[in-house]
């Protein structure tokens, strides 16, 4: 039986001053102090996370994790039907951590059409509820060629929700555009736009992106756009990319203001970290994050973003074993079928791509929890078992 997502505040905080506290948690002073802020309503300080980072005690800190989720969540997973469509891998940037950007006159650049958007799209149109579609900085395209792609992709297709466009992305579009970010996300939504994957943040501390992506967007206009999306009804998704060459003090500060937006805005439904994966980039200096600390990441993700509902384990990136291990510390989320991914696996993801809901599932249930198919804002689930009957709908408050 599906229990109620539990997104409220005051729903999940006080479902955790009744659950059992594990042996790992309560054996350990500093865990049982934080946990005594979350369920008296308070949020865990940027010093509090800094020592629970530092906590030798990994596998309490997870324990931690999965209690908050769990107090959300219960014990379910959730997964949905999605495809990828990168429309160019040209732009106008050369971020030293990306593999997938080329150059205009690269052998192997492309820009899709319209059509040929749409063509990539066909062969999974009844299999999947939602395309996820970003790609470079075209030097040509402009807000008109977007808003023909959402309104051919909604015409064909309406059943498919649009997640797409980057914030850096979005003011690319309203620079070539000559028109304002608001402007040209109402364009956006008229046409189909639905939601923003949140794609982009790297590390939200700017002294971090001029060493990595100088040039993009700088911190506050990340936030700034995402902001304006969530006044339009647009939600969005928020991200990591951790592992490059920022602090652990960078990463919390990352955290930090993305929830203190989501106290502003209330658009982020899902928080996506990821480690940085080297092959093929220009940036040497970076580390590969190792196992315990992707995870030791999710956990702490979970247990300081407060309000922001879901934790995403994005196992295109890290793999289904990582993947795995993150939804039994704190991730609610795996993602999805993600047919036709690039930009990862041009980092050097070798994560299946073949994978349907079935074989998802049974990754859920082998870490013991319940796969739940959901819908792209999720408001609709259904229990894998009875994916076939009627929709359970519930709403969800943020």
């Amino acid at each position: 039986m599906l229990g109620k997502p539990s997104t409220n505040d005051n729903e999940w905080r006080n479902r955790l001053k009744t659950m059992n506290i594990p042996n790992s948690i309560q054996k350990d002073k500093f865990l049982m102090y934080c946990l005594k802020i979350l369920k008296d309503g308070g949020r865990i300080s940027l010093s509090d996370g800094l020592k629970l980072y530092n906590t030798p005690n990994l596998s309490a800190l997870c324990s931690l994790a999965n209690l908050i989720k769990q107090s959300r969540f219960e014990n379910n997973i959730f997964f949905n039907e999605n495809l990828h469509v990168n429309t160019t891998n040209i732009c106008v940037l050369a971020c030293r951590f990306c593999a997938f950007r080329k150059g205009p006159r690269h052998s192997e650049a492309y820009d899709l059409s319209v059509d040929e958007v749409i063509h990539r799209i066909k062969p999974f149109a009844e299999s999947i509820d939602e395309v996820h579609s970003v790609g470079g900085l075209h030097p040509q395209w402009t807000v008109d060629h977007y808003t023909e792609l959402y309104r051919k992709i909604k015409h064909f297709y309406p059943h498919i929700h649009v997640k797409s466009l980057t914030a850096v992305e979005i003011k690319h579009i309203a620079n070539r555009s000559g028109i304002s970010v608001l402007e040209t996300l109402k364009l956006l939504k008229k046409s189909g736009l639905n939601s923003i994957p949140g794609g982009g943040a790297e590390i939200l501390v700017d002294t971090v992106r001029d060493r990595i992506c100088r040039g993009k967007e700088n911190s506050s206009e990340y936030l700034e756009i995402h902001g304006l999306a969530h006044s339009l009804g647009i939600p969005s998704n928020c991200t990591m990319l951790f592992g490059t060459i920022e602090t652990v003090e960078e990463r919390l500060m990352h955290l930090h203001k993305l929830r203190i937006q989501q106290d502003k805005t209330s658009g982020f439904q899902c928080f996506v970290p990821y480690p940085f994966l080297p092959d093929k980039t220009r940036l040497p200096e970076a580390q590969l994050a190792t196992t315990s600390e992707i995870v030791r990441v999710i956990a702490i993700s979970r247990i300081m973003l407060d309000n922001i509902p879901h934790i995403k384990a994005y196992r295109m990136n890290i793999g289904d074993y990582v993947a795995s291990l993150c939804i039994n510390s704190g991730a609610d989320d795996i993602d999805g079928t993600v047919g036709n991914e690039e930009i990862m696996h041009e980092a050097g993801s070798k994560t299946r791509l073949d994978y349907d809901k079935k074989e998802l599932a049974k990754l859920i249930i082998s870490t013991g929890q319940n796969p739940i198919k959901r819908n792209s804002i999720y408001t609709n689930f259904e229990p894998y078992e009875i994916i076939t009957k009627k929709s359970i709908v519930m709403p969800i408050s943020n």
